[in-house]
């Protein structure tokens, strides 16, 4: 089935064990199992009612058995005499028929037109599995099928959150990267320093410059205005004095046509100096 969500979906085979239960209890069948599909086969994980421990982890082929058969239709199937049925394969013979099994209904749990599951409702007598109990069955890979659509559904929105979550947070991260490249810029030797604010450059795209160029110093002290410090923390983080902070941060705004620091980062944001 669908990978499970690492918050909150459940196993999909306690649905399925849930499902086999009820149906066992309400339409007295006395065997009932089932399993999820994996690629293109079903594996056998629930029982009621079973003697034997052969079927449990058995892999259920697609187009082998009787389950094989009715997942590749889509459909629900059934025989009333397994051993000598000449509508399937009998590539499970030994499993099914040491459980003492001999009518048997195999129904499709169907997700968008997608078999997720298979239910199996078997009497180890030759009374055909129909009626009521086909109904049951029926109706159980119809709910189990409404379930796992809304779990699916879930994890599809937890996905986006969790991407939407991620593109919120990235430009925070992205500038607080490129203020680090610019605070370690300042007590690096020329090379490195050069270097760094190379890096710090590209996460901005670039050092567009559609008006008067500002200094590293400027933008030094932008770059951290932008991630909230005051003038006292971006001082203390860039090695200055709190006035000096504030003499970058008015011949920034000067370059920038800004009044205020808030609109000096924002401006330079546009003009790409800062991300």
């Amino acid at each position: 089935m669908t990978t499970a969500s690492p918050l909150l979906r459940p196993r999909d085979t306690d649905a399925l064990r849930a499902e086999l239960r009820l149906v066992a209890a309400e339409g007295r069948v006395p065997v009932m199992f089932g399993g999820e599909v994996h690629g293109d086969g079903v594996l056998l994980s629930e029982f009621v009612g079973t003697r034997t421990s052969l079927l449990r982890g058995l892999v259920v082929r697609s187009r082998s058995g009787l389950g094989g058969a009715s997942m590749v239709t889509g459909r629900p199937l059934s025989v009333a005499d397994y051993a000598n049925a000449s509508t399937i394969t009998h590539d499970y013979d030994t499993p099914v028929l040491s459980e003492g099994m001999r009518s048997v209904l195999a129904v499709p749990v169907i997700v968008d037109g997608v078999p997720r599951a298979m239910l199996y409702g078997a009497y180890r007598s030759s009374a055909p599995v129909g009626g009521r109990t086909a109904d049951l069955v029926v109706a159980s890979a119809r709910r189990l099928a409404d379930e796992l659509r809304i779990r699916d559904e879930v994890d599809r929105r937890l996905r986006l959150r969790e991407a939407q979550t991620a593109t919120a947070v990235m430009p925070e991260l992205l500038r607080e990267v490129h203020a680090e490249l610019r605070r370690l810029a300042c007590d690096a030797d020329p090379e490195m320093r050069d270097e760094l604010q190379n890096l710090a450059n590209r996460l901005t795209g670039g050092d567009p410059q559609d008006g008067p160029p500002l200094t590293s110093r400027e933008l030094d002290v932008l770059a951290q205005v932008a991630m909230g410090c005051t003038n006292a923390e971006a001082a203390q983080r860039l090695s200055l004095k709190p006035e000096t902070v504030k003499s970058y941060l008015r011949s920034a705004a000067v370059k920038l046509g800004t009044h205020t620091r808030h609109e000096a980062v924002s401006r330079a944001r546009r003009r790409g100096l800062i991300p």
